[in-house]
């Protein structure tokens, strides 16, 4: 009697851990089923030509003519689903673009990355280099991602309505320097009395060709 009930006791606990093990499957999902990043951006059911580039594989060639009509063959990519015009889902489809590398695409069809640690008035412009996506929707040769050079073109908020207006009001105190980040220059306006008035004149003239903005370097807005 003892050795069955240690018997029963055994079975129990085995049974207890079977049912544990089975509980924590069904808690994890049960079998992997992993999702590939790319399908985040590929709409479901949607037309097969219309899907963005990270959804499809196409066979490019790039020994066609710049600028000229290209057909090109392409493949859904696996945990893709899309429909053709009929709404017959399709794997394979044409995909009609203009023969162009991407970094050759109007400024419209990508995205670039921002500087704030360049001059944007300065003589000569400054450039920086940036780094471009192309929109998802667009369709080219090449890499996606690319290096450009741009011209600075970022704004701290100043705006040149506000800093003309300061320095014909209140020029000869500096507000416009001021206003515009540049204390130094500020402080000598105000203690000389705007230059004797020289000063004043010759800024308003500045300020209101857009040769001096602000001191950190961004445009006007």
């Amino acid at each position: 009697m003892a050795a069955a009930a240690v018997m029963l006791q055994a079975l129990c606990r085995f049974c207890r851990v079977l049912l544990f093990l089975f509980q924590f499957y069904i808690l994890s999902g049960g079998e992997s089923t992993d999702i590939p990043p790319y399908v985040m951006k590929c709409p479901s059911n949607g037309l097969c030509s219309r899907l963005p580039a990270d959804c499809v594989e196409c066979k490019t060639n790039f020994s066609c003519v710049y600028g000229k009509p290209v057909t090109f063959d392409c493949t859904v990519k696996p945990s893709v689903t899309c429909v053709d015009q009929d709404f017959k889902s399709q794997k394979n489809f044409i995909i009609n673009m203009t023969c162009r590398f991407c970094w050759q695409l109007p400024e419209t069809d990508y995205e670039c990355s921002n500087s704030t640690s360049c001059m944007t008035v300065s003589c000569p412009r400054q450039r920086y280099t940036a780094n471009c996506t192309v929109r998802d929707h667009i369709h080219c040769l090449g890499n996606r991602t690319f290096p450009k050079m741009l011209y600075c073109n970022w704004t701290g908020g100043y705006k040149w309505s506000t800093a003309l207006a300061l320095s014909v009001t209140l020029g000869g105190f500096g507000a416009d320097r001021f206003y515009l980040g540049q204390w130094r220059e500020g402080l000598g306006k105000l203690f000389s009395f705007g230059g004797l008035g020289i000063w004043t004149l010759i800024d308003v003239l500045l300020i209101g060709v857009g040769y001096v903005g602000p001191a950190d370097g961004s445009l006007y807005i």
